[in-house]
């Protein structure tokens, strides 16, 4: 997923709890220790923690089986392979077919970056049954997320003031009192995590993966990437090209852009998936109750945040909805198109001066949950980002900024170009402009641009497909709303991706579904 780390969060990724301890699961091996070796003890998977979102243990498979989890062993610091371990925590569900026609283990990585894999497969298990015929499904908690050394900065109470705030500053006061809490916020990470946020680069997490190769027995990584996940897949494919071996990226985050091109890039997303839910909600049989066209509806959403900014009104309390939450709520909606009609609701909530729907689907995206408990995510993402990203910007160069993001987007332009502001004062180097992702010499990779697509727009899709290299990336375009495409019920995508996933059977390039 692209750039700013608030909007990162896929909508896949499960909502929220308390935070994790931050170090649960490092150890100490042995100087000669062969990692590859290592057997992995499978066993009934357990409840989700804090940090992966908390609720109940995985429901038996769709058709009869058991979830299994367990804990790998792999180094703290890919620089020093013998040093330190943590644990990173595996989920599997066994294939349902014969062994004589089973390929191997199919990893997935549902994006965010933070979002607990553990969580979410489970979830989503149904979707994909038919790869279950051929595949052990495997997923996992990247390092820093859940249950796999998750990093960890403020506490619940905090985190409620921090999404609280004025994203969107007006003036000096308020650009002070933000860019005070942000580093309030990245102190909390490096005091609570501090030997963790050197380790968690999505370099270190594909490295992660291919131990995983290994240690499942696998000669080549069958991988599904959603969202974020295409960027961990592209930089597994540079660094290990010839261990590819059939890999689809959906909702694919496009690899050439640093982390204010990201932030433009979703501005624009963002506000072509509104012009969309817009057009379609004036389109309907029945009158659209939030604007009587498609322009009347965003002019409304456009003051209703405006109004915000200078008075709340009531939310989940004790809390009030503002500004800040409220577009993170519509954001969380469009998402998907399964979440207009609940974006209609709330807005209808709002105009009449109730905000408890739009702050439900902003808690969603910042992984709070109904007892006011907070996953690891907003944690991870920062993380992630931060110790990625290498470029670090000012409160001036946003401000001479906010014209061409007001461009991009009336209703988010101020807020992404002033989360380009959340990883002020980190306490890790960035380590690039942009992930390399150049990979000469791998297999084939399914990319699937969808043209709808808010958080990883559609032209990201072609610019993977040109930074893989010649004859390594596919694509694939589907003609849809929402953040992905193998699960919009599209039944050309799925019949696409399920054949060269299960039979080898590779897309012409530039096929289009919709």
């Amino acid at each position: 997923m692209p750039k700013p780390s608030r909007l990162r969060a896929a909508a896949l990724t499960a909502s929220a709890v308390l935070l994790s301890t931050a170090l649960a699961g490092c150890g100490n091996d042995s100087q000669d220790q062969d990692l590859t070796a290592q057997k992995l003890s499978w066993k009934d998977c357990p409840a989700p923690d804090q940090a992966q979102g908390g609720g109940d243990a995985p429901s038996p498979l769709p058709n009869g089986g058991e979830w299994q989890c367990a804990t790998m062993q792999a180094p703290l610091d890919w620089n020093e392979p013998q040093g330190d371990t943590i644990g990173i925590e595996l989920i599997r569900a066994r294939t349902s077919g014969p062994a004589d026609k089973r390929i191997g283990s199919l990893i997935f990585n549902f994006g965010g970056p933070g979002g607990s894999g553990v969580t979410t497969l489970p979830a989503f298990a149904e979707d994909y049954t038919t790869l279950r015929t051929r595949y052990d499904l495997v997923s996992f908690d990247p390092r820093g997320v859940g249950r796999s050394a998750g990093v960890w900065c403020e506490n619940d109470q905090q985190l409620d003031v921090y999404f609280q705030q004025d994203a969107t500053p007006d003036d000096a006061a308020e650009r002070t009192e933000y860019v005070d809490n942000v580093r309030q916020f990245n102190a909390a990470c490096e005091k609570n995590s501090r030997k963790m946020l050197p380790q968690v680069r999505t370099t270190d997490a594909a490295r992660d993966m291919d131990l995983m190769r290994q240690v499942l027995g696998d000669d080549k990584l069958h991988y599904f990437g959603i969202s974020y996940g295409t960027e961990l897949g592209g930089v597994y494919a540079h660094l290990f090209p010839q261990h590819v071996g059939r890999a689809v990226f959906d909702a694919v985050v496009d690899p050439t852009q640093n982390s204010e091109q990201g932030s433009l890039g979703q501005a624009k997303g963002f506000q072509l998936a509104l012009d969309n839910y817009a057009q379609n909600c004036v389109s309907q049989e029945e009158d659209c109750p939030v604007g009587d066209s498609a322009q009347d509806v965003k002019d409304r959403i456009a003051k209703l945040l405006k109004d915000l900014d200078s008075k709340p009104i009531p939310g989940i309390f004790p809390r009030e909805l503002t500004e800040t939450a409220a577009t993170s709520g519509i954001a969380q909606a469009l998402y998907s198109q399964d979440f207009w009609d609940y974006l209609t609701e709330g807005l209808e909530q709002a105009y009449d001066g109730e905000g408890q729907i739009l702050m439900m689907l902003s808690d969603s995206l910042n992984g709070r949950n109904q007892n006011g408990e907070y996953s690891n995510l907003t944690a991870a993402n920062v993380s992630i980002n931060c110790a990625d990203d290498k470029p670090r910007y000012t409160t001036e160069y946003v401000q001479g900024k906010l014209g061409e993001f007001r461009a991009a987007s009336p209703v988010f332009g101020d807020f992404l170009a002033w989360s380009m502001m959340s990883c002020t004062d980190w306490a890790v180097a960035g380590a690039a402009d942009h992930p390399d992702v150049s990979a000469p010499g791998s297999a084939k990779i399914l990319v699937i641009g969808n043209t709808g697509d808010p958080a990883t727009p559609y032209e990201g899709a072609r610019r993977m497909v040109q930074a893989l290299g010649k004859g390594v990336g596919v694509e694939l375009t589907y003609k849809g709303q929402g953040h992905g495409a193998y699960d919009s019920e599209s039944k050309c995508v799925k019949r696409e991706v399920d054949g060269y996933l299960l039979n080898g059977k590779v897309p012409d390039s530039g096929t289009v579904c919709s």
